[in-house]
Formats: structure tokens, sequence, C-alpha cells
């Protein structure tokens, strides 16, 4: 019998009470905290709420290995669910929001920044964070995780589920990363066209949502052959799977939004600010000097940047 099968049942209680020891999360994790934490030190004025949600998504990261989601991962496909939600959506964007590559980018030697540079500015990295490739490390990891044996795989080998969760984890902070732009990205995709993908991506929750929902049972030789006699039975235990995916999917993404919301609203501001600067600054006239300063000296033509922006053009057109 595997130790699965030998799990008490899940009660309220359990829900808080019940834990196990994951070394290497725990390593990686403080690890990581600690790194931030030195190289976050050495930025004097670095942004609190940055570390905060990068802290955040650590223990999110905890909690979904240590839990009782981690403990009763095999056990219960919904826990599994929510365990996998977690990883690709929650922990990747609260990391994203600590902008750890701009920290790791300052700790970079003087001699390796250029090739650094040149990595970043590369055509293959442009391509893999463009708004297509970002679409497809979101929806398509869950949807190759429960549509192919592999779901299975993860279910019955550790060091499986631990490759998937970890390949979660970096699927959903490239994902987070270049639609945020927080931290610097190879591909620039503007805040309104993030916000028509998202939408468009909540579909691909709801897919394989209905899927699961509507479909064959996933791994049933391994959740019949657990015997458990308690919880829901496996055809209602996927249902409430897929509800986890599909609902929760959406949740998760309707604080990204704001988020995005927030981010695009404040990039708008910045530029309107900046535009209205240069307007002060060209209309500003400059100090007469020499003998073409007189009245009858006729003033040089000039052209503005902004007249040449397709955006900016018609708020700037003078009015007759």
């Amino acid at each position: 019998m595997t130790a699965a099968a030998l799990l008490p049942p899940l009660t309220a209680l359990r829900l808080f009470t019940t834990w196990r020891f994951a070394p290497l999360l725990l390593g990686a994790s403080a690890t990581a905290a600690a790194g931030y934490t030195v190289a976050a030190r050495g930025r004097p004025g670095w942004p609190r709420g940055r570390a905060v949600a990068f802290g955040a998504g650590l223990v999110v990261a905890v909690l979904a290995g240590s839990s009782f989601v981690g403990v009763y991962d095999d056990t219960l496909f919904w826990v599994r669910a929510v365990q996998n939600l977690l990883l690709l959506m929650v922990v990747p964007m609260l990391l994203a929001l600590g902008a750890p590559l701009t920290l790791l980018a300052a700790g970079v030697p003087e001699d390796r920044r250029p090739a650094w540079r040149r990595v970043l500015r590369s055509r293959v990295a442009r391509v893999l964070t463009g708004p297509f490739a970002a679409t497809v490390l979101l929806v398509a990891p869950l949807m190759v995780v429960y549509l192919t044996p592999l779901y299975a795989m993860t279910l019955r080998d550790g060091v499986v589920s631990g490759a998937v969760g970890t390949g979660l984890v970096a699927c959903g902070f490239v994902y987070f990363w270049t639609r945020l732009r927080i931290d610097p990205t190879p591909a620039s995709t503007p805040y309104p066209v993030t916000l028509v993908l998202t939408i468009a991506e909540m579909v691909g929750d709801a897919v394989l949502g209905i899927v699961l929902w509507l479909g064959p049972a996933v791994a049933a030789a391994y959740y019949l052959g657990l015997h458990r006699g308690w919880g829901p039975d496996p055809h209602t235990d996927q249902v409430l799977g897929a509800g986890v995916l599909w609902i929760g999917g959406d949740v998760v993404g309707l604080p990204f939004l704001g988020v995005v919301l927030w981010l695009f609203s404040r990039e708008d501001a910045r530029r309107a600010r900046a535009t209205d600067a240069e307007v002060d600054a060209a209309e500003t006239p400059a100090p007469a000097s020499g003998p073409e300063s007189g009245a009858d000296a006729a003033p040089a033509p000039s052209r503005l940047w902004w007249q040449d922006d397709p955006q900016l053009a018609d708020r700037f057109r003078p009015r007759t």
C-alpha cells in the first residue's frame, strides 16, 4: 500500500494541522529569501512592496508543498489541482512582482554584463518572451500535465512530481515577468494588449475545466487502487478539481488584471508628464541675443517629435 492510501480522512481540522517536512523546498526557499534580502539591502531605497511580494511568493510555495496541499496531493484530485494552480499562477505572479531579475542583473560582474545584455537583446530571447510564447507558457503546461500520461507519473514518482512543479513555476514566472514588465524584458508587450490576451487566456482555463469535467477519468487506475474509503468518489473528485482549475484560474486572474490596469495607468501618467514637460520646454521662448534678435528676424522652422507620433499628433495639433 502506498503512503497516500494510508492517510486519514481530510477533515476541516486537518486542513490547518497537517504538515510535512520538505527539505529541498524549504532549502531552496530559504536560499532564495536570503539572496533576495542581501541584494535588496545593497540597493538603498528598494521598494518594500516588492520585497513583501517576493516573500509572499516563497511562503505560498512552501504552503503548496508542506501544508495539507503537499500531504494530500497524491490522494485527492482536487488537492493536486489546487497545488498546480498555486505553482503556475499564484507563486510566479508574486515572485515577478518582486522584480528579482533587476536585483540579479545588478549583481552581475562588470566584465560579464555585455554578454548578459547580448543574451537579453537576442532574437531568440525576444521571441521566447513575446506575446504568443508567453500565452503558450501559461495555457499549455496544465493541458500537457492533465491530458497526457504525465499526470499519472507525477502521482507515482516524487522526482517527476518535483520536476513538474518546478517547471510550472518557471513557465508561470516567464509569463508574469513579460506581462507585468516590472523587470526589464527582451520583448515588450503593451499593457492594453496584455489585458486583451489575459481575457483570451481565461478561455483556456475554461476549456481544460470542461474537458476534465465531462471527459474520461484521469489516472483512474491509480485512484481506484488507493481503495480510499472516505471523501468524494473519483468522479466527483475530478469534477471538483475541474472546478478548481476553471474557476480558480479566473479568480486568480482578477488580481492580475487589477495590477496590469494599475501599471498601465502609472505608465500613461508618466508619459503624459514627460510629454507635457517637453511641450512646455518647446513653448518657452529662448532668450534674445545677437543681431538677428530684432523684430524683423524670422523664426527658425522646427518640428516637434510628437508631431510624428500617431498617438500624440492629434492630441497636440494646433487649434485654430
